[in-house]
């Protein structure tokens, strides 16, 4: 959600700071422009919220208003969306590929692993199919190349990332 915080830009960059820090300690979650990039006017800072916390949205205005002393105003309201997994087969046969999509979380960060093997890795430029997942979901995309030892149940062995195969584009 962002708020406009400074709408005549009369804050000085330390005020401006001063209010960032009191949104942060607060517990809010703020985007906002370093001091020395901010426009002359209509500043605004842009709050990280849960679908939840919207319904809050005047308390998040009038917290805006007293961080930087000056009249706040609800700006535009933007939704962040996490692509499904269907969504990832879509971009998939877009390209003309059917691959297994694994997704999991490392560091706090949602991850969506492709599964290729070495011919649909040769038919696709992996930079443009990368791109489109990565737009489609929201998402840190990781697009591996499956090691044909590891195809067969009776044979230990692992994918390997695009960037490590033999061959990779």
């Amino acid at each position: 959600m962002r708020v406009v915080i400074d709408a005549d830009g009369v804050l000085g960059p330390d005020a401006y700071e001063a209010g960032l820090v009191a949104l942060r300690d607060a517990g809010l979650e703020v985007v906002a422009s370093p001091p020395a990039h901010l426009p002359e006017r209509a500043r605004e800072v842009e709050l990280i919220l849960d679908e939840s916390q919207l319904a809050e949205r005047d308390d998040h205005v009038a917290r805006c208003s007293r961080a930087f002393g000056l009249p706040a105003a609800p700006g535009v309201v933007t939704f962040i969306s996490r692509g499904t997994d269907d969504d990832a087969r879509g971009v998939l046969a877009g390209f003309g590929l059917d691959a297994p999509v694994e997704r999991f979380v490392e560091d706090d960060e949602e991850v969506v692993r492709v599964v290729l093997d070495r011919e649909q890795v040769r038919r696709v430029p992996e930079g443009r199919l990368h791109t489109a997942l990565e737009a489609a979901l929201n998402a840190e995309v990781r697009i591996v190349v499956a090691d044909p030892v590891a195809a067969d149940p009776s044979a230990s062995g692992a994918a390997v990332p695009v960037s490590a195969a033999e061959g990779a584009p």
